[in-house]
């Protein structure tokens, strides 16, 4: 067995396991780390456990102390530079004309290295640029490009429910979001409907997934055949999962019934599309 901690470096950022080092740890502790970055200052935010051996993948990189108020006053004063140099930053990818959007920066606690994230549409030769920012900063320099959900995350904003987007608030690791977990839950297949600050699916669609699955496993589908109480057997047009109400098209008519009532007489299922699988948004004027 060995003894793991949790340690994250952002407010909701993801989590990374460290040897705790014979310290003794708590959560909302401060402590210094050595990271393939370099010294950086971190939070524990899962407690100290023992896990077998063999479940690690890699060795783990120990906690070197408990912050010191001095560690502290670097790290605030780091933050206050990162500030400044991402306005540097900026002016100079702005000379420089390169298609990248800089998003955040931030130093290394021993202010051995800057790192500064960006997103672009596609790559970017930036070897000019490195020379700029090394000349300006004079410590070395790594430039990080991210995803567009990654980007939302740092820039944080509110989303269509009125709250503050997830990925700031709460979620720490994004979770698979498909096409398919919209179509399944019946949702109109518009950006401006399915779609998040990023551009992507909204996260909150994975959510809800479970509960729809639960009942589309139970209730008949929109192309199952079911018998009606009074006999018919008709076609089913429209499913409203959340009320379990099923639209039925009988003799040229439409009508209503309770999906307890019905009885699936041959289940239609549409084959699976590849394109369900991403979490692209296709855009569509004539989805409202």
């Amino acid at each position: 067995m060995v003894k793991i901690v949790g340690v994250s470096f952002k407010n909701v950022g993801k989590i990374y396991w460290f040897n705790p080092n014979g310290l003794t740890l708590s959560v909302n502790d401060k402590v210094v780390v050595e990271t393939i970055r370099g010294i950086e200052l971190g939070t524990v935010v899962l407690p100290v456990k023992e896990i077998d051996e063999g479940a690690i993948e890699h060795e783990l990189k120990p906690v070197i102390r408990k912050a010191t108020s001095q560690d502290l006053q670097a790290y605030e004063k780091n933050q206050e530079r990162a500030k400044k140099a991402l306005v540097q930053c900026k002016e100079i990818v702005g000379r420089r004309g390169l298609q990248m959007k800089l998003l955040d920066c931030e130093y290394t606690l021993d202010r051995q290295k800057i790192i500064i994230y960006y997103n672009a549409e596609g790559r970017v030769d930036f070897r000019e640029l490195l020379k700029d920012l090394a000349a300006t900063f004079k410590v070395r320099i790594e430039l990080r490009q991210v995803g567009p959900r990654e980007g939302a995350k740092f820039l944080g904003g509110i989303g269509s429910c009125g709250q503050e987007v997830c990925c700031k608030r709460h979620l720490r690791e994004f979770d698979l979001v498909t096409m398919r977990m919209a179509k399944e839950q019946g949702m109109t297949l518009s950006s401006s409907k399915i779609a998040g600050l990023c551009g992507k699916l909204m996260c909150c669609i994975s959510y809800e997934h479970p509960v729809y699955r639960e009942i589309r496993e139970r209730i008949p589908l929109v192309g199952d055949l079911v018998k009606t109480p009074t006999g018919s057997c008709c076609k089913v047009i429209s499913v409203d999962y959340l009320r379990e109400i099923i639209k039925l098209e009988n003799n040229d008519k439409i009508e209503s019934w309770p999906a307890g009532e019905l009885v699936k007489v041959e289940s239609h299922r549409e084959e699976d599309d590849p394109s369900d699988l991403t979490d692209d948004v296709i855009e569509d004027g004539n989805n409202t």
